[in-house]
Order: structure tokens, then C-alpha cells, then sequence
């Protein structure tokens, strides 16, 4: 396909570990010379030098057209050589890039409220909810979620959700496949009744068969009280089908908790699927005191779906454009405008170039959690190049990984483990596992997660030969900021709930972070944006 042979990656050395580094410490020493000279003529104050500094170099980039965010990184190099940004209206120390510094100030928090209503019996229960859900295994897995909070709101009785046996993926693995299904119901027993199956005797009673309905996307609570449950209680039994967020992402902060028991704890995956995957994040830390997951999601559907282009010629477009016909209802995209939008994956190349130039070094250990990539091999190579110390699930699990090959959200859901147990987890699109996979993390601890800011990125990488390799990785840096899973990146209201699960994120009280003060000893020697 070529895609690793783009134009404007063939300057590019692969070696980049051999490239120079600039040295910090020099330049802060001949700055810090130059203003204790000028002290001594005349008593300048350090204040008045800086903003002189900052107003002639705001003055350089009006003229010459500078990025905003080149500005700021360069004016506050020369005060300090490291990155400045803002936590809540306060210094911020330099990001270390395998950890954030401000993960010990919160906590996952998700307990029911002290007047959450306690799930209602099956036979008190205004019927049964059955649930279809739709696509992949996380797209599923946000539309099982929801169905437990749907089941809540109707007070209803839900029986375990059928899984997407027609997509895509053609994968006929049942709920019990993947989910550890007792556990699932037991967890959620004070929350939702949850059943196997309708009993057999309710269903031969019936005089009707299900009453089968697709609620529209993101609908809101006030929809299911007065469109769904009339229904629910007139027939008794109800199945929505293509579950997939039909739940509007705001809700009132109970049902978020709610949302966040479902996927940060009921979900929990078979003991076949947990044991391989424990068993591969353990092969990895054996090599590597601590590694990369990278979700690189550069599969043919994916790339079809985009509606970009990556470089392939006459061949690529043909190929793509034949795939993207699968979806009737997809519009016509022009290429050019979807990456200037940041809408068009990262190629594998672009990831590698990315995690170098944010401070990765070649010696790095990477997972690459991945389908079929288009291009194959060819495609890899040049992410190779930069991290030889590379390997997916098919290297590190051999003869194990058998059992699991015919079943794509079974393979899934092994690479989610993996993902959810490293230490940085970086995402090539903002898709539904991506989505999962960051909110649980920033649940967890605020696990450093690092998401491209492709809108940025893609003018750099597209001119990326006219510039130094330490002009490229400065403007990296600058761009992605706020992008890198701190947890001032968390907003009330931003994004889906999925990806930013902020009704269930506490804040430590003081005597707790008291406790916790000797967490900024660990992780000693790592290396920081700067």
C-alpha cells in the first residue's frame, strides 16, 4: 500500500535515539550570566528583564506569524527550562510523561447515595427489559451499561443483554462468553434485578410476543418515564434493540455513579479472557519496568470510515472507498478537510514520531493493541524502526492465543486488559475503545493517557522536513498539551461521560493526601517534558 513510504516522513532518520538533545542547563546558565551582568551595571529587576523579553518576543510573533503556543513554550524556556501550564489557577510543576504528579489528589468514588432507591423484586418489577446491543465489544459494553441505568429508571427487571452477533466483526460470542455473568448480576442485585432469561411459564402466558422498539440516540430519562415504560407495563415485556448510546451522556449524578459500578466493576471478564491477559501484562513488566499500550486502530474499517487518506494512491482510494459503501448513510468527505479537522487517524508512523518527540526513548517497550493493519508489515516498520522493543498479543501469547482467534471481542477484550494494566496507554482515535478504556483509567487513578491532538499535529508532521528535530518535538509538546490525561483535563459536561467520568472522580481530602505525600518519591529517573 506504501502508507510507510509518505513523502514527508523520508527525511526523518529512524535512528532518532542518536539525534541531540538540547542542553538545558547551558542555556539557563549563559541566560542567568547575561541578566546577573546587566544587575551589575544597572539595577534592573529580574521582573522588568522577563516582561521586556516576553512583550519583544510577543512583538517576533506578530510579525512572523508564530503559533500562540510556540510563543508561550519559548518565553517560558527562557525563564525556566521546563513546561509551564495551569491546575486550577496554579503552578504546575514539569510533566513527567510516564505519570502524572497530580493523580494522588483523586480518587474513583461511585458508592450509592444514602437515598439512591433500592432495587425493586422481580415480581414487585413493572416488567422485563430485554436489551440488543450493537457493534463492537466496547460499543456493546457502553450499551450494557446504559441498559442497566435504563433498567433503573423503569424500574424494571433486566435480563442479561444479547450481544451483536450480525457486525462488522461477525463474532457470535454470547454475554457468558466474555462476562463473568453471575458476578455481573450479583454485584448490581442492590441496584437493578437482573435475570438470565424471562421465566418460561411468563413467556407461554403471554398473549403477545415482545414488544420490540429502538429508542432514539442519547435519549434522556423523561423519555423512557413517557414513551417506554407505558409500553413496558402494558405488555410486560419490552426489548430495545441497536443499544447503543441511547442514553443521553448527561445525567443526574446517581445514575453516573450508577453508570460508573456497571462499567468500572460488574463488567468484570471470564476467568479464560482475565488469566491470558494478566498473563501478558506480566510478560511485559518481566522486560520492562514499565511499558506502553498503544491503540493504534488503523484497520481497514476504521480508515474507510474516516473518509481520509493516507497516502496510498489510486490503490488506497479504490480499496477504501470500496468498504466505506458497507455504510449507506456516510457522507461524502473530502480527505484534506478531515485532517485539518483532526479527524483522520494517526498513522502508525505519525504515533511513533509523536511518543518520540514528547521524550520516549528508542529503548521503550511498546504493546500494540491491533487488528489487521492496512498495509501490513510495510505499514509497521517505521514504527518498528523508532521502538524495536515492540509486540502485540499474537507475539507475547503463542499456542495460548488459539482458543481465541475465532472470536474478535474476545481478542478485544484481551488487548483491553493490557491497555487498562500499562503504564501510559495511547490512543490513535477517539473510537469507542479509546473512550472506554481513558475513562476507566482516569477512574482508577488518572493513569497517564495520552490522546493526539491531531488538529494540531498533522501541519507538523505534514512539514515536518522544513524544521530541526528539536523545533519538531518543541512544537509537539506544545501541542499536546491538555492532552495527555492530566486531571485538569476533566470538565463537567465535557465529552461523553464514557471518556470523562467526572461525577464519579472525589478529590482526597488533606489528611489523606498527608498520607500519601511520599508518592512523589516513586518513579525516580523519569524523564519529563521539558
Amino acid at each position: 500500500m506504501g502508507v510507510a513510504k509518505m513523502g514527508r516522513f523520508s527525511l526523518l532518520s529512524t535512528n532518532l535515539s542518536l539525534l541531540p538533545q538540547p542542553n538545558n542547563n547551558v542555556n539557563s546558565k549563559q541566560h542567568n550570566h547575561v541578566v546577573c551582568w546587566r544587575q551589575q551595571r544597572k539595577p534592573i529587576s529580574w521582573s522588568v528583564v522577563c516582561g521586556l523579553m516576553l512583550f519583544g518576543l510577543g512583538l517576533i510573533s506578530l510579525l512572523t506569524g508564530h503559533m500562540a503556543s510556540d510563543l508561550e513554550w519559548y518565553s517560558q524556556r527562557l525563564v525556566h527550562p521546563t513546561f509551564y501550564s495551569r491546575l486550577d489557577g496554579s503552578y504546575r510543576a514539569p510533566i513527567d510523561i510516564w505519570k502524572s504528579q497530580y493523580s494522588k489528589y483523586y480518587y474513583g468514588c461511585s458508592q450509592r447515595g444514602r437515598n439512591f432507591p433500592s432495587a425493586v423484586s422481580e415480581r414487585m418489577s413493572n416488567g422485563y427489559l430485554l436489551i440488543a446491543t450493537s457493534g463492537g465489544l466496547n460499543q456493546q459494553r457502553t450499551g450494557i451499561t446504559d441498559a442497566v441505568v435504563v433498567a433503573h429508571i423503569l424500574n424494571a427487571t433486566l435480563v442479561v443483554p444479547e450481544l451483536d452477533h450480525h457486525s462488522f466483526w461477525k463474532d457470535d460470542s454470547d454475554f457468558i462468553n466474555i462476562f463473568d455473568v453471575d458476578w455481573f448480576i450479583s454485584y448490581l442485585a442492590k441496584d437493578v434485578t437482573i435475570v438470565k432469561r424471562v421465566p418460561d411459564k411468563f413467556m407461554r402466558s403471554m398473549e403477545k410476543p415482545p414488544y420490540t422498539m429502538r429508542v432514539p440516540r442519547k435519549s434522556d430519562p423523561e423519555y423512557y418515564l413517557d414513551q417506554v415504560l407505558p409500553i413496558l407495563l402494558r405488555r410486560q415485556v419490552v426489548q430495545l434493540t441497536k443499544f447503543d448510546y441511547r442514553l443521553a451522556s448527561n445525567l443526574d449524578n446517581e445514575l453516573q455513579k450508577l453508570r460508573c459500578r456497571v462499567n468500572y466493576h460488574a463488567l468484570r471478564f471470564t476467568e479464560p479472557i482475565q488469566e491470558l491477559g494478566q498473563r501478558l501484562v506480566m510478560r511485559m513488566q518481566k522486560m520492562a519496568r514499565r511499558f506502553i499500550a498503544v491503540h493504534l486502530r488503523f484497520e481497514p474499517d476504521m480508515l474507510a470510515f474516516s473518509g481520509c487518506y493516507f497516502g496510498g494512491g489510486e490503490k488506497e482510494r479504490q480499496e477504501l472507498g470500496e468498504i466505506r459503501k458497507r455504510w449507506t448513510t456516510l457522507p461524502d468527505l473530502s480527505p484534506d478537510g478531515e485532517r485539518k479537522r483532526g479527524k483522520c487517524p494517526l498513522t502508525p508512523h505519525e504515533v511513533g514520531l509523536m511518543l518520540r518527540a514528547l521524550g520516549f526513548t528508542n529503548d521503550t517497550y511498546l504493546y500494540v493493541a491491533k487488528g489487521e493493519i492496512y498495509g501490513g508489515d510495510e505499514t509497521m516498520k517505521p514504527l518498528k524502526d523508532l521502538f524495536p522493543n515492540m509486540y502485540t498479543k499474537e507475539m507475547l501469547a503463542g499456542e495460548e492465543l488459539v482458543p481465541f482467534l475465532p472470536f474478535s471481542s474476545r481478542l478485544a477484550a484481551i488487548d483491553y486488559i493490557v491497555c487498562d494494566e500499562s503504564d501510559v496507554f495511547v490512543t490513535n482515535n477517539n473510537g469507542n475503545m479509546a473512550k472506554i478504556i481513558a475513562g476507566r483509567r482516569r477512574y482508577m487513578g488518572h493513569k497517564r493517557t495520552i490522546r493526539p491532538n491531531a488538529k494540531k499535529l498533522s501541519p507538523l508532521f505534514m512539514g515536518r522536513h522544513e524544521m530541526e528535530w528539536d523545533t519538531f518535538a518543541r512544537k509537539v509538546k506544545a501541542s499536546q498539551k491538555g492532552f495527555m490525561g492530566e486531571p485538569d483535563e476533566m470538565r463537567p459536561g465535557r465529552g461523553e461521560f464514557h471518556e470523562f467520568p467526572s461525577s464519579c472522580i472525589c478529590q482526597r481530602p488533606s489528611a489523606d493526601l498527608e498520607l500519601t505525600a511520599k508518592a512523589e518519591t516513586r518513579g525516580n529517573g523519569s524523564r519529563r517534558i521539558s
